[in-house]
């Protein structure tokens, strides 16, 4: 435990667990198709699909293997994606309250303000989960780790409640694996495609890629 002003900032700012004026952005972003005097197009369901997907390499990378992710579509026209990660860095503060990184409800400093940031599969600018939580009437995001897991809903990136223990148990993904994560999010009726393409499955060098059909 410790004081979260200490913690580094990497791919998001710990000392920050929602930023209102950012999920705004996105969202006027969405309809006037400019952010901060840059050009905005949002790309589809299949955009935020390809967001999820890249922090899911991101996390097969870092830990030196190549990593399973099964995205199933629901009935309901929401869509899950899950990996075989470590599940969301997680961490206790000084007070003892439980702390997940704060990637649905504030910006990646890596991406949003980038200029040149690198390009998603579909050639459109990577820049964050938050853009998926922001455009999602619902999302929740659980993770598993090996020392506990957590759940929490957003609407439009406003958390419905505080970070919420559930039992742990194996991991979204693969059996006998006890961590991951998976987000499952309801996306805007938004322009743009909305399913992954083939060459979509290929794209990511720290994946494989499965899509399923789900209830």
């Amino acid at each position: 435990m410790s004081e979260r002003s200490t913690w580094t900032v990497t791919t998001h700012d710990w000392a920050c667990d929602l930023d209102v004026e950012h999920l705004a952005d996105v969202r006027r972003g969405a309809r006037t198709g400019q952010v901060g005097g840059q050009a905005w197009e949002v790309g589809g369901r299949r955009h935020l699909l390809l967001e999820v997907l890249a922090y899911a390499d991101d996390e097969a990378q870092a830990l030196g293997r190549v990593g399973r992710a099964v995205v199933t579509e629901h009935g309901d026209g929401s869509v899950t994606v899950a990996d075989d990660g470590r599940g969301t860095d997680t961490r206790v503060d000084a007070e003892g309250r439980v702390v997940r990184k704060p990637v649905m409800a504030t910006r990646d400093v890596r991406f949003f303000d980038a200029v040149d940031g690198p390009r998603l599969p579909d050639g459109l600018p990577r820049r964050g989960m938050s853009t998926v939580a922001a455009l999602s009437s619902a999302l929740v995001h659980e993770n598993h780790r090996v020392d506990g897991a957590w759940s929490q809903t957003y609407r439009h990136g406003l958390p419905d409640d505080e970070l919420l223990p559930v039992t742990p148990g194996e991991g979204p993904v693969t059996p006998g694996e006890r961590s991951g994560t998976s987000v499952r999010f309801l996306a805007d009726d938004l322009a743009g495609p909305r399913s992954l393409t083939v060459e979509d499955l290929g794209a990511f060098t720290w994946l494989r890629i499965e899509v399923r059909s789900g209830s």
